[in-house]
């Protein structure tokens, strides 16, 4: 026995005598032969859940500067901290055609070179603020923030504004961030499940602007200009266009005072801003879709419906409705195909709300002999949402994981600053903040299943399984006749129809 094994062991043993002194302490008593305990009304099934949490949230405030940027901002005080998030209300629906994660590699670019610092000088100059820069684009909205201490707060927006005000765009950051883009893309689209769901997009949306992969692809990224991006940032990166969210230990004074010395100097064009395209639009793939990934070792089930966009009435209807069928590990997506029947490590799904549409999306991997099996259960799941009613036991645990999901969100001012810019983003009001529990809680089983069926309709899925289709192809066409298949390979994923797009097609922003 080594040093080692000697310390590891007085560890182990110190630990047993702990372990079994505590047990003596509280009346337990080890012995080497079994021992009969009386029953003492250890209670068999867990206690009944507890009342919802109070969410105590302040109102938002917002002001407008002269020149349109919005300010928007949330006292949270006891903690000396605030994050600052500026807010784009543009994001990858912008990208041109052919151009796919062009909104995305600007966000990206922003702290890699403004105002004459380098990236290295950037990132050094809000470690210093002790902070960091985070910046990306997501659907409608680009963003780029920042937590500091309180004192520090007018460096940060004064970086803040740098970055994102003059930034630089350099042709070395450009391609360095190209490259790690294109190795990033050819990763996860080797992956079936990411794929799908790329596939099932463009399936929804069709050649609507959702429906190309924000992240770009390949190909697009690589048609990237360094003019592409300075156009864009142009076109979009205006104080009309954007909005300033603080959170935390700072007044509706003090964030009106620090954003108009930070950015009340932002000169607004003259001309108007851009026309957003239409979130969805005619789409050119059938309802099941295969996609041979020759050798793949699993395959990528996913299964997609169009969905009402984030200001729709019933939004707290849907969010509880995805909750149910496959929000969480104990829903029902996951009950059926991971824990009854072990096809998968995992089945979620998610509503996607967006601007003027949106997604209901289901996703599952699985060994490619049964994904005709998942496929069924899929849409088995979505048949019952619309057509049965929610028991209330089950019910009362989905709201209970939400409610606890959305507090812990709040938890710290860079997700309350998270939540905050999503309301601002797509207008709703911004009070709603702290109405999400009650919302949750007075949603019904009849609204529930008058939901599903209304959005989960059989005839409007979109389902996309991608693997080696040798193993699952005859299974689901002998089921669906109608399925087509389709190799990866051959795929064009900036194409509405995943064909080639005759190059005279191809346009760009300059």
């Amino acid at each position: 026995m080594n040093n080692r094994d000697i310390t590891c062991y007085c560890r182990s043993a110190f630990r047993m005598a702990v372990f079994t002194a505590a047990l003596i302490a509280t009346g337990v008593v080890l012995a080497s032969s079994p021992v009969v305990v009386a029953d003492q009304g250890f209670p068999a099934t867990p206690p009944a859940p507890g009342p919802a949490p109070k969410l105590t949230v302040p109102t938002p405030s917002s002001q407008t500067l002269a020149n349109g940027l919005r300010v928007v901002s949330v006292r949270r005080a006891g903690l000396p901290l605030v994050t600052a998030q500026l807010v784009l209300r543009s994001g990858g629906e912008m990208d041109p055609p052919q151009l796919g994660g062009l909104a995305d590699l600007t966000a990206n670019l922003l702290s890699k070179g403004a105002a004459g610092k380098t990236a290295p000088q950037i990132a050094a100059a809000a470690e210093t603020l002790g902070g960091s820069l985070n910046a990306a684009a997501g659907w409608d909205e680009s963003a780029v923030g920042i937590t500091v201490t309180t004192p520090k707060l007018p460096q940060a927006l004064s970086l803040l504004a740098e970055v994102v005000r003059q930034p630089d765009f350099s042709a070395d950051e450009l391609k360095r961030a190209q490259a790690q883009a294109v190795d990033d893309l050819h990763l996860t689209l080797s992956r079936p499940t990411a794929l799908a769901s790329l596939v099932a997009g463009r399936g929804v949306f069709g050649d609507g602007a959702y429906g190309h992969s924000r992240s770009g692809t390949p190909a697009s990224i690589a048609r990237i200009t360094r003019t592409d991006v300075q156009h864009l940032h142009d076109w979009l990166y205006r104080p009309d266009n954007a909005i300033l969210v603080l959170t935390g230990d700072i007044t509706p004074a003090q964030a009106e005072q620090l954003a108009q010395s930070s950015f009340g100097d932002w000169q607004k064009p003259a001309t108007p801003l851009p026309v957003r395209p239409a979130g969805i639009g005619a789409s050119r793939l059938p309802a099941i879709l295969l996609i041979d990934q020759h050798g793949a070792g699993q395959a990528g089930v996913v299964a997609a419906h169009a969905a009402p966009p984030r200001n729709d009435a019933n939004y707290y209807v849907g969010t509880v409705a995805n909750a149910v069928l496959g929000g969480s590990y104990s829903a029902r997506l996951n009950e059926e195909i991971r824990i009854k029947r072990g096809l998968s490590y995992g089945a979620t799904s998610r509503l996607q709300s967006l601007g003027d549409a949106g997604m209901w999306l289901a996703a599952a991997q699985t060994k490619n002999p049964s994904a005709p099996q998942v496929v069924d259960l899929m849409l088995g799941e979505f048949n019952r949402l619309g057509t049965t009613k929610v028991d209330a036991q089950e019910l009362a645990a989905r709201k209970a994981t939400l409610i606890g999901s959305y507090g812990r969100s709040l938890e710290t001012t860079a997700g309350l600053a998270a939540q905050v810019g999503d309301l601002a983003v797509y207008s709703v009001k911004l009070d709603e903040i702290g109405k999400y529990i009650a919302q949750v809680q007075a949603v019904t089983p009849k609204q529930i299943e008058a939901y599903a069926h209304k959005h989960l309709d059989a005839d409007g899925s979109k389902v996309v399984v991608v693997g080696d289709a040798v193993q699952f192809g005859d299974a689901i066409r002998q089921a669906h006749p109608k399925a087509e298949l389709l190799q990866a390979t051959a795929l064009d994923l900036d194409s509405p129809s995943l064909q080639p797009v005759a190059p005279a097609a191809i346009t760009t922003v300059r």
